[in-house]
């Protein structure tokens, strides 16, 4: 019976010594991400319109590509104000595909140099993008009246 005893305490010191050697080799052991992840890249995040005359609306297309491996979806897109209107494409946009989104910016009764930020949030790296616009806006010279 003395055997039997010190059989299974071997048995059981065997156990856990594997257990517990198997754990510690587990926390060293590297393992590389294939985790899916989308990313955006933009071709331009900043556009200058120039210089134009009150009352135009002025647009712009900033375009740009999912380079990540997992499709990219664009959670919001906000102007800091509210003569800035966005429209974006808001279907998933596939890895290696394209997505835009349009800006216009209402120059109505807005006279002088203006700069606009358009926050673009999306489910990729960083999670956060800051697009500019930015612009002068003159004002619109009458059509002189003949006089006769």
């Amino acid at each position: 019976e003395l055997i039997k005893y010190k059989m299974k305490k071997t048995i059981l010191l065997l156990a856990l010594f594997v257990g517990f050697g198997s754990s510690a080799f587990a926390q060293d052991k590297v393992e590389l991400s294939t985790e899916a992840s989308p990313k955006i890249k933009f071709e331009e995040k900043s556009h200058d319109f120039g210089t134009f005359e009150e009352g135009v609306q002025a647009t712009y297309t900033f375009k740009f590509k999912n380079t990540g491996n997992a499709p990219l979806i664009l959670n919001g897109v906000k102007p800091s104000c509210g003569r800035t209107t966005p429209k974006w494409t808001k279907a998933p946009v596939a890895p290696g595909a394209e997505g835009t989104i349009v800006v216009t910016y209402n120059s109505k009764g807005r006279i002088g140099n203006f700069t606009k930020t358009i926050t673009v949030t999306h489910n990729g790296e960083g999670g956060t993008v800051y697009l500019t616009i930015r612009g002068t806006v003159t004002k619109t010279n009458p059509t002189p009246t003949p006089t006769t």
